[in-house]
């Protein structure tokens, strides 16, 4: 990848999100995860007129106990009428959610990642046609000693325009389960972390109330990014 591509995938990334991902490994079982979810997403620039791109997570997903492996799959669609112009989805994990690989996506470097990030991949969606979407497959790795989140930008190719996020949102559980196999994590739900001797931890890691929308903003901004869409104004919500 060349250099101008890393950057405008650097300055987009620092203007779209702060969270933790959720990398699961292929232990876990495509069955498990339930519909897809918008759980946590808002529009955020206007996009062009016909236009409505939307992400879809699982509701649910279950982490590997010993490996703390599992697997999902992320969706960007277009909803609208019209067709959208060259896209791009970002996945960035944050906390205890750890992202490992993300089909068909290239890896961004860890010193462009924005405060706090653990993971990120960029992936290119290009056009998407009315009433279609485009699905990746996500390895991740969990510590069930820990909360964590995920968030799924969709941008313009070029990183200008934030059209939709998903998050930051949690995967947790509030009911542990360190003896079991595996341990099932549901969408929105802030982790309740136990210690192997039964005995619950702390909570650690921002709740999903505490989002960083204005501290994070200062913090990108000294960071050099453009554009930071959470620091000045309050986002759309859906209907």
């Amino acid at each position: 990848m060349s250099s101008r591509s890393m950057t405008t995938i650097t300055g987009s990334l620092l203007t779209a999100c702060f969270s933790a991902v959720l990398i699961l490994s292929h232990t876990a079982v495509a069955d498990d995860q339930g519909p897809g979810s918008g759980k946590g997403g808002k529009a955020v620039d206007k996009a062009p007129t016909g236009v409505k791109v939307t992400t879809l997570l699982p509701e649910r997903i279950s982490v590997d106990n010993s490996t703390r492996k599992t697997s999902f799959t992320v969706t960007v669609k277009n909803t609208g009428t019209e067709e959208s112009g060259d896209l791009r989805l970002l996945v960035v994990g944050f906390d205890g959610l750890t992202v490992k690989n993300v089909e068909d996506c290239t890896a961004i470097a860890k010193k462009n990642l924005p405060e706090g990030a653990n993971s990120g991949f960029a992936c290119p969606v290009g056009k998407l046609a009315t009433k279609n979407a485009n699905s990746y497959e996500v390895d991740a790795t969990f510590d069930l000693s820990r909360t964590g989140k995920i968030c799924l930008p969709v941008q313009t190719s070029d990183g200008k325009k934030t059209y939709w996020q998903q998050g930051p949102v949690p995967f947790g559980t509030t009911n542990p389960s360190p003896n079991a196999p595996a341990t099932p994590l549901l969408l929105g739900t802030d982790n309740k972390p136990v210690a192997p001797g039964g005995d619950r931890l702390p909570k650690t890691g921002a709740g999903s109330d505490v989002l960083p929308f204005g501290a994070a903003g200062a913090a990108l901004l000294s960071a050099g990014a453009a554009g930071l869409w959470w620091s000045g104004r309050r986002p759309r919500r859906e209907d």
